[in-house]
């Protein structure tokens, strides 16, 4: 006699649609920085982008005064965990480029303690890339990025930079930290673009 009924399958198991291949959901929020924490205070933060045609600068309240937005979205780090549905607030990189001229397509973004990821300029406009300074509905924390980090959600976190302080626009590609580190270049992560 048997004790299971034809047909039993057991619970269903069915992924979250919202999870790239390979991810978890992660209970919170995990630490992960490639060195020390810097502390920089906000009167001394500024957000630089230079060009081929020279650089352009904002201070805190400067770059807070091109408008702040509220976003919702999911977060994806390389280390297998995702966040879903996390609140954040910041200024999106469309209105920061909007006062910016350049015939370049890639981008290096700089942080504060020496940190580089690449991203191409395609990756970051259009409504898919911000300078946050909140999340959760509070300020980020320092060992979180802040007072500001870059938000690129649709992209594996590393290229998220903490700390941000800028972004080098550049005629070509080149990579990165992590980059250089055996990560991909571009770090989807739908195509699980973790390595080279």
């Amino acid at each position: 006699m048997s004790f299971i009924t034809r047909g039993f399958t057991g619970r269903s198991r069915e992924r979250d649609p919202r999870l790239p291949p390979g991810q978890t959901l992660a209970p919170d929020w995990p630490v992960l920085s490639a060195g020390p924490t810097p502390r920089i205070d906000t009167d001394e933060w500024e957000f630089v982008v230079r060009t081929e045609n020279g650089d352009r600068r904002w201070d805190w309240e400067g770059l807070r005064a091109l408008g702040i937005e509220d976003v919702t979205v999911d977060i994806h780090c390389v280390t297998h965990w995702s966040k879903l549905e996390m609140p954040w607030r910041g200024v999106s990189l469309d209105r920061i480029f909007a006062e910016v001229e350049s015939e370049h397509e890639f981008a290096m973004v700089h942080s504060y303690g020496g940190y580089t990821t690449n991203v191409p300029l395609e990756d970051l406009l259009d409504g898919q890339s911000w300078v946050a300074f909140e999340a959760d509905g509070e300020p980020l924390h320092p060992e979180h990025g802040g007072p500001a980090r870059l938000l690129v959600p649709h992209l594996y976190f590393w290229k998220s930079a903490k700390w941000v302080r800028g972004i080098t626009l550049m005629p070509s590609d080149e990579p990165g930290f992590w980059e250089q580190n055996g990560y991909h270049l571009h770090g989807d992560p739908w195509r699980e673009e973790r390595y080279w």
